[in-house]
């Protein structure tokens, strides 16, 4: 071959491969222009921007929307997804009042299910996704919660996260032989962790005892992925260590109520009890005791007990 010809046959690789550069561009702008049309196909079947996502899974199921997405499943989920969180934080930005932990049944989350359902149809290994669920809808509806997780075990059977999900559903719903069974099983799974199976004993000997409420917001704090499930974690472990705090602060109004015969009228008048539980306490400057969140504890005087005051980032239960 000729010096001649090897400079035809480069060009016409040259030319080869851009033509396929452009066609794999033009599927790529095809499969984008059909996803924009089909997110705007949904939206311009809600009634009214007032009423965002109202019904919307009543106009395309998700296994037709998995058809629809011409092989783009990973986009359109993640597209759903994105939704899913705007909506459940639209609904809590829109709430008047404090949100009792765990219980989100004021929100009205009633589409959080189908949105969470399209979202792992398009995408069966989106196990942040299955997470989100599994912190979420209980508080909604636990049966959906279940059915969610499960659904995402099937689908990720090495995912030893979702066991551990799973096994919380079930404590919280106070199911404790099967949280532990669903402990039990992620402990097979796989690269494991060990507590996994101490989890497995812990919920057959101490159920709904609060160090183990403690122990398995510690691990989801310590194991998610998403932000959004460390943050409520987090609150729920900042709940648990103010329970411990007001139980000793308990303590300290009984003793001042045993010595004074009466319940004090403010934590400057019994100095001499908060003095004998004060390596467990934090105090401020003016030596009254502060929650985790920083808020001083305030007394009923009334039922003589320690409580939240109104500015405490402390979540209720």
């Amino acid at each position: 071959m000729t010096f001649a010809d090897h400079r035809s046959a480069h060009a016409d690789a040259r030319r080869r491969m851009k033509i396929k550069t452009a066609l794999l561009a033009s599927l790529i702008v095809c499969g984008l222009g059909s996803i924009a049309a089909l997110a705007r196909a949904i939206d311009s079947a809600r009634a009214s921007n007032e009423r965002p996502l109202a019904e919307e899974s009543l106009y395309v199921s998700p296994t037709a929307l998995k058809r629809m997405s011409l092989g783009f499943n990973g986009l359109v989920a993640d597209y759903y997804w994105l939704r899913t969180i705007q909506y459940v934080g639209r609904k809590v930005m829109a709430h008047q009042g404090t949100i009792p932990l765990g219980d989100l049944r004021e929100l009205d989350l009633k589409l959080l299910a189908p949105l969470l359902d399209r979202t792992v149809t398009l995408d069966p290994q989106f196990i942040g996704a299955y997470e989100y669920g599994a912190i979420i809808l209980p508080g909604v509806d636990v049966d959906a919660a279940v059915n969610l997780t499960k659904r995402g075990i099937a689908a990720n059977p090495q995912a030893w996260r979702l066991y551990h999900h799973l096994g919380y559903i079930y404590w919280q719903s106070g199911r404790f032989k099967e949280a532990s069974e669903a402990y039990m099983e992620g402990a097979k799974v796989r690269n494991a962790p060990r507590w996994m199976s101490a989890m497995a004993a812990r919920m057959q000997a101490e159920g709904g005892s609060r160090e183990t409420a403690r122990a398995i917001y510690t691990h989801l704090y310590e194991e998610a992925n998403e932000q959004s499930i460390k943050d409520i974690a987090f609150k729920y472990l900042l709940w648990l260590r103010s329970l411990d705090e007001r139980d000793l602060l308990r303590r300290a109004l009984r003793d001042y109520q045993a010595r004074a015969g009466r319940c004090p009228g403010s934590w400057r008048e019994m100095r001499q009890e908060l003095r004998a539980v004060s390596d467990s306490l934090r105090f401020d400057l003016t030596g009254t005791p502060v929650d985790p969140s920083g808020e001083v504890y305030e007394i009923d005087t009334e039922t003589c007990e320690a409580m939240l005051n109104s500015n405490s980032k402390i979540p209720r239960k």
